[in-house]
């Protein structure tokens, strides 16, 4: 079952109070919470980033990523942040999550590679999306990482 979810890409100064707050608790509820992971999740970046945000019909946020274009995260535009909410797993999410991002990656800074640092236990998700792990793994927060690109679609 996929549950179906309203897509918006806003820019930070676009995000309305609502949305900045439904956001960073979701973060903060998987990344710190869940994952016991403290870490600052704030970083500073979120200024720079296009949010991707999903929402239910009843209008709570669950789905969400980060887009950036490239040289502001990575050399190349990237993803980050890529969070589904606990309430909605097994429905389809990170599906449509990765789907939404990389078509948003390719409408907003055009067809290009997408570098990720992304968890290693999501390594085949990221695959089956056509990313490829680039290098050694590495540690981030206590999380097993690796870097994983997406080539360029072909033209």
């Amino acid at each position: 079952m996929t549950l179906p979810l309203h897509w918006t890409t806003k820019p930070f100064a676009a995000l309305t109070l609502a949305e900045l707050y439904a956001l960073l608790q979701l973060r903060s509820e998987v990344f710190v919470v869940e994952q016991t992971c403290a870490f600052q999740d704030i970083d500073g970046h979120d200024q720079a980033a296009l949010h991707l945000l999903g929402h239910t019909e009843t209008g709570e946020l669950a789905a969400y990523a980060r887009l950036f274009d490239a040289g502001r995260s990575y050399a190349k535009v990237s993803i980050g942040r890529v969070v589904a909410s606990p309430r909605y797993r097994r429905q389809g999410l990170g599906q449509q999550l990765l789907v939404q991002a990389l078509a948003q990656c390719e409408a907003q800074f055009g067809p290009q590679p997408i570098k990720i640092g992304a968890q290693l236990y999501l390594k085949a998700f990221y695959e089956s999306f056509g990313f490829l792990q680039q290098g050694e793994g590495y540690l981030e927060d206590g999380i097993p990482h690796i870097y994983m690109l997406r080539p360029a679609p072909a033209a």
